[in-house]
């Protein structure tokens, strides 16, 4: 059973958790302080891009709109035959990479492509893709997320991307982590709202953008991680066949004269960017779940505190981190053990 007290408790301010959602922006800001080791010039444009490793796919769905060459997250095992000399390898991983990512890593090295490598400097893949033509970001710390960013930035200044503030971006995760800070109450702290919109249903995650797809997918795990049920992020087409074989909620059922139905609870993500054609697609999925009375959540990017003319990246993170902070305060209530 979901206990709302145990949001309130004043030990809160060392779960461990909460302390790590909470230094986000701090190790964004990290991330981008450290200096590469080798540069890129701008002016070598590469024919393709390739990425491979952990948070590709936000790479790919920040760059795909306006990169100038053809961009691709590859999912392996194998590196495609097409790269070479002439391409860039971007690569994201840390000292636990799977064996294949340090694998296509080297041997995109060894082909002679051009490569960006976030990792720690003495891990597997620093030390397999050591060449005259490699950019290395050394991380320290394992955060995909800031590792992301700092390659964006990079991108971002080679042309091949959005540009990318990585001040902006660290301020974005701030602002929610101060929205949701422990010590704010439950009716002003939209992470422990969402935890009680979440706490007796099953998530189904909606984000109509490429961005707030992605984001939708990581809440999700990070919902199954903290609570053991299922959670399911999909495209609108799919949670629309879901809700429509749901049972219409009687209005009049007595909810205590038997054991309470466990029901879905749709999860909206609104990027507040410049999406109007999605309005009418969230309209009618949001239509469809209250016409059989499922709850409907909503975790806007903007709501006012974030201008809309902020990057992708920014609206990104607020998101995620809004939807990593209800997950966190789900485990909570559940009282289930702090797994960090």
């Amino acid at each position: 059973m979901f206990d709302d007290s145990l949001l309130e408790s004043p030990d809160l301010e060392s779960h461990e958790g909460l302390r790590r959602l909470a230094s986000t922006g701090a190790r964004i800001r990290r991330a981008a302080l450290e200096n590469p080791v080798g540069r890129l010039e701008r002016a070598d444009r590469p024919r393709g891009v390739l990425a491979l490793g952990s948070e590709a796919r936000l790479v790919r769905a920040v760059l795909e709109p306006v990169c100038p060459v053809p961009f691709m997250a590859w999912p392996g095992p194998d590196l495609p035959a097409w790269i070479g000399p002439l391409d860039l390898t971007v690569v994201l991983g840390n000292r636990q990479s799977p064996e294949w990512v340090v694998a296509c890593a080297a041997e995109a090295a060894r082909r002679g492509a051009s490569m960006i490598v976030a990792a720690p400097p003495e891990s597997p893949i620093a030390a397999a893709t050591a060449s005259n033509a490699t950019t290395l970001i050394p991380t320290s710390e394992a955060d995909p997320m800031a590792a992301a960013v700092a390659v964006l930035t990079q991108l971002g200044a080679l042309g091949l991307g959005p540009v990318v503030h990585t001040g902006h971006v660290a301020d974005a995760a701030d602002l929610v982590a101060e929205a949701c800070a422990p010590g704010r109450d439950l009716a002003v702290n939209p992470g422990k709202t969402l935890a009680l919109e979440l706490a007796d249903g099953l998530p189904l995650i909606w984000g109509g953008s490429v961005l707030a797809a992605r984001a939708s997918r990581r809440i999700a795990e990070a919902i199954r991680r903290a609570t053991g049920r299922p959670a399911l992020a999909a495209d609108a087409s799919e949670l629309a066949t879901l809700l429509s074989a749901v049972k219409a909620r009687d209005p009049f059922a007595d909810p205590f004269e038997s054991e309470a139905e466990v029901r879905p609870v749709l999860l909206m993500l609104d990027d507040d960017g410049p999406q109007s054609r999605l309005r009418e697609l969230a309209r009618s999925l949001r239509d469809r779940a209250e016409a059989v009375g499922v709850r409907v959540a909503r975790i806007s990017s903007g709501d006012g505190e974030v201008e809309l003319r902020a990057g992708d990246v920014e609206r990104y993170v607020t998101l995620l981190q809004r939807g990593l902070y209800g997950a966190a305060y789900l485990e909570i209530g559940l009282g289930r053990p702090d797994v960090g």
